[in-house]
């Protein structure tokens, strides 16, 4: 921090087990890379090359070796690993992720119907050499899970060697764990951290209600994925409660109070 303030809460540093911050990126620049690590590259854990635009983006080791150097870990989203599962080319994505040097690795079905026990072998074999991240939840609009599957699915893929579990919701935030409209299914929410510790478990939240949303109710460490880049320190701002939507969350009760009489919300 460039100087001190009271009661702002004590957030992880890198490298982070929570409070985990994952960029997505839809094809950024050489130089818009560079751009964001300094930017912000202290606070970005985690960089997703989203879907298939590892495939034509230009430069792309040199980028990969780029975010690696800067303490992020990078890896291909789990469209582009259905994709190769859909040609029948796994061994030909694990020999693409040892040739891009990556050591971190997403499992996803948001796309194919992937048997939930054929999904945990994908987790389990690549567990043996990457750090696997794996995705529950439909792409599909209008695809309802129950809250007890959704449970299911996230117990039994850590069980098979998931580092965390990624509750979908695309980078538009408007399937999977939200409603059309962008807002949080809350009661599938309470009934999957009822079952499942939050650490384990990285929330897509796009938009910045999301992001007030789940921090409002899991606090500054909370795991949030699919963070557009130039709302990383934004995004920063509102753990800390250093912006209107959650200024109040971390000030004492006593000053909250005085404070909203003068200034009602």
């Amino acid at each position: 921090m460039n100087y001190g303030l009271s009661h702002i809460p004590a957030r992880s540093s890198k490298p982070r087990e929570e409070g985990l911050t994952m960029v997505m990126d839809k094809g950024m620049s050489m130089r818009q890379a560079e751009d964001m690590i300094d930017s912000c590259g202290h606070l970005v854990d985690i960089v997703k090359l989203g879907f298939g635009t590892s495939f034509i983006t230009p430069r792309l080791k040199e980028k990969v070796k780029l975010f690696q150097k800067a303490d992020m870990r990078v890896y291909l989203g789990g469209t582009l690993f259905e994709a190769f599962v859909a040609r029948g080319a796994f061994k030909d994505y694990r020999r693409l992720m040892d040739n891009l040097g990556l050591d971190t690795a997403e499992v996803s079905d948001g796309s194919i119907n992937l048997p939930l026990k054929d999904k945990c072998k994908y987790i389990g074999e690549l567990a043996k050499d990457f750090t696997v991240l794996s995705e529950v939840g439909s792409k599909e609009t209008g695809i309802l899970i129950s809250p007890a599957k959704w449970v299911k699915m996230m117990r039994t893929e850590l069980d098979a060697g998931s580092w965390k579990v990624i509750a979908e919701a695309r980078e538009s935030g408007t399937v999977g764990i939200y409603r059309p409209s962008g807002h949080a299914h809350t009661s599938l929410v309470n009934k999957i951290i009822a079952k499942i510790p939050s650490k384990d478990i990285l929330w897509e939240a796009p938009q910045k209600s999301q992001q007030v949303w789940f921090i409002k109710q899991l606090g500054a460490n909370v795991n949030l994925g699919n963070i557009p880049a130039e709302e990383t320190i934004p995004l920063e701002t509102l753990r800390l409660g250093l912006r209107g939507d959650t200024f109040f969350q971390y000030l004492p009760e006593e000053m909250a109070e005085k404070l909203r009489q003068v200034n009602p919300e």
